[in-house]
This record gives C-alpha cells, structure tokens and sequence, in this order.
C-alpha cells in the first residue's frame, strides 16, 4: 500500500467532526466494484469495511445498524460467514 507516510497533526484532525472522520475511514475501507473479485472473501478487508460502517452508525445513533454492521465484521473474523456468490454469475451480461 502506498499511503501518504506522514501523520495528520492534531490541528488538521481537528477541522473535521468525529462523523465526517468515520464516514472518510468508511469510504476508506469499503470495497470499490472494480476490487470485489479480489477481495470478497478477503476476511480482513471485509470486517474493517464492516467495522467502520458500524462506526458510522453508531456516530449517527443508529444502535441497530451498528450491531448489525458490527456482527457481520465478527463473522468474518471468525470465519462463520463467507463471501456472497458473484452478483452477476448468472445473469445474461450478453
């Protein structure tokens, strides 16, 4: 991975509010549609998306999604779920 190597300092962190920083690690961490082939059953790339989605909801004091996310980041730790087929196995993509 080639992220930027030098830390935000306290003041730049500042600027955002605690939701607006959930939601960037959220966007961070999600899987794009171009990565899915090769990372949905990538176990640790799926619970942190899933872990910081249930942050956001929780921020959003939506305690129920926030479980939920933070159940499906538990199965993936733990190997009790497991990647969903292909959305487009099956389908006539012509």
């Amino acid at each position: 991975m080639s992220q930027s190597t030098q830390p935000l300092k306290n003041s730049q962190l500042n600027e955002f509010t605690t939701l607006e920083l959930a939601q960037a690690l959220m966007e961070r961490l999600s899987i794009s549609p171009n990565d899915w082939h090769r990372l949905k059953s990538n176990r640790k790339a799926r619970a942190g998306e899933q872990a910081a989605a249930a942050l956001v909801f929780l921020l959003k004091e939506e305690p129920q999604e926030a479980l939920t996310r933070l159940e499906q980041a538990t199965g993936w730790l733990d190997h009790s779920i497991s990647a969903p087929p292909c959305p487009t196995h099956g389908s006539n993509m012509g």
